[in-house]
């Protein structure tokens, strides 16, 4: 399991495991991890962990988030990256046998040979390259135990296009706007919000936080462009 460690001037605090979905870094006490300290926005950051892997998002903090000495408002942490917040450390350890499923770039880059990802809504494959802008995701098998499933545009310049969901994980929506990642798990499909600060809506409802099961004909609505969710015979 994926692991954080709070230091400060080398001194090490705590040690934090990601075990749940969404963990919040902030001054407020709210927070999971708590910085009581003013150059810490009261909710300064968040870390979203879906399967194996962990998204950093600076949550419009007023000193901002670095990772390895730069600044960053969306990031997929890598092993021994370094998180700072002010004079706090956060280190990102995965051990051996928990190693991220898959070949994320830094900075929330698309690296050449990574899959095909739908991003801005469009169902066509996105162009592999090094700026640093969407999420890639690499391939993995799909779950064999569960039916397989698609999505289907319903509005937009691409309605009534379908995207099957092959991938372990299936990113979703506008970069900087809105967006979810879809998640094929061997007890079924579940959507997380990782982006922006509207949540999707799933039949007319906003999400919150946590992972939620889709069910057959499911609407889910992102960044504007609705589409149904149903498995396929």
């Amino acid at each position: 399991m994926a692991k954080l460690i709070l230091s400060m001037d080398g001194l090490v605090l705590k040690e934090i495991a990601l075990d749940k979905e969404r963990l919040t870094i902030g001054r407020k006490p709210h927070n999971d991890i708590q910085i009581d300290n003013l150059a810490i926005s009261g909710e300064h950051a968040v870390v979203v962990t879906i399967l194996k892997d962990s998204f950093l998002e600076d949550l419009n903090s007023t000193n901002g988030t670095l990772v390895n000495g730069q600044p960053i408002k969306k990031y997929i942490l890598r092993n021994n990256d370094i998180v700072e917040l002010g004079k706090y450390r956060l280190k990102y350890m995965v051990g051996d046998a928990a190693e991220p499923s898959g070949d994320f770039g830094r900075t929330s880059l698309i690296r050449p040979g990574m899959a095909r990802v739908a991003t801005e809504m469009e169902l066509a494959p996105t162009a592999g390259s090094s700026t640093r802008s969407n999420i890639g995701i690499a391939p993995t098998p799909p779950a064999p135990s569960i039916p397989s499933a698609a999505i289907q545009l319903l509005n937009g310049p691409n309605a009534g296009k379908e995207l099957e969901l092959t991938k372990t994980l299936t990113t979703l929506g506008k970069p900087g706007l809105q967006v979810a990642v879809i998640a094929r798990r061997p007890h079924g499909y579940f959507i997380t919000h990782v982006e922006g600060k509207q949540f999707p809506l799933l039949n007319g409802r906003a999400l919150d936080a946590q992972a939620h099961p889709l069910g057959d004909h499911d609407v889910v609505e992102i960044a504007g462009i609705k589409m149904e969710f149903f498995l396929k015979a």
